[in-house]
């Protein structure tokens, strides 16, 4: 299994970019799953559907399955913080490529995703894990990167990159201490 995180801060386009990288792994015949970091609250439950009844009944976990689909919801009482290794190890066996959108933090390998609109800094400089810098506007980056630049709007050539290098994104889950 290989593992990329995708690094940036909100509407540098994470989330546009691993959208167009599914199909264009797809098309390359690899098995993509994805994890995402929300900052917010979300909901994927729908006012009225069984499932949100349950919930909102006090049900701690509820867990739906259909021939084509299982999902499973947590409720926590507190805030929590998940770490990404975890999650990673509970998603199904011969996936080939895991997409993590966010967890920037994480010691995951990752492409850093800038816009030069976003007004926002890059964080590539901190970073070793960065290994790759997704971008519109490469002529603005603030320092040179010292790693390859991609075309943020090419997102074939940003998989066929990922393809080139799947070695540098080959998971080993870290240690338990």
């Amino acid at each position: 299994m290989k593992a990329v995180g995708f690094a940036g801060y909100s509407g540098s386009g994470k989330t546009t970019l691993v959208e167009q990288l599914i199909p264009a792994l797809r098309l390359r015949g690899l098995r993509v799953s994805v994890i995402k970091h929300a900052h917010h609250r979300f909901d994927i439950d729908h006012p009225g559907k069984d499932t949100w009844r349950h919930r909102e009944a006090g049900a701690v976990e509820i867990v739906a399955a259909s021939p084509k689909r299982l999902v499973i919801m947590r409720e926590y009482e507190d805030f929590t913080e998940h770490d990404v290794h975890p999650l990673i190890a509970r998603l199904t066996a011969g996936v080939d490529w895991v997409l993590v959108e966010g967890f920037k933090r994480s010691s995951l390998p990752k492409i850093e995703v800038w816009r030069e609109a976003s007004g926002k800094p890059v964080i590539y400089p901190g970073q070793p894990q960065v290994l790759a810098v997704a971008t519109d506007s490469p002529l603005a980056l603030p320092e040179p990167p010292a790693r390859p630049v991609l075309d943020l709007n090419a997102p074939d050539d940003v998989a066929a990159w990922l393809v080139d290098n799947a070695s540098r994104f080959d998971y080993t889950p870290p240690e338990q201490t």
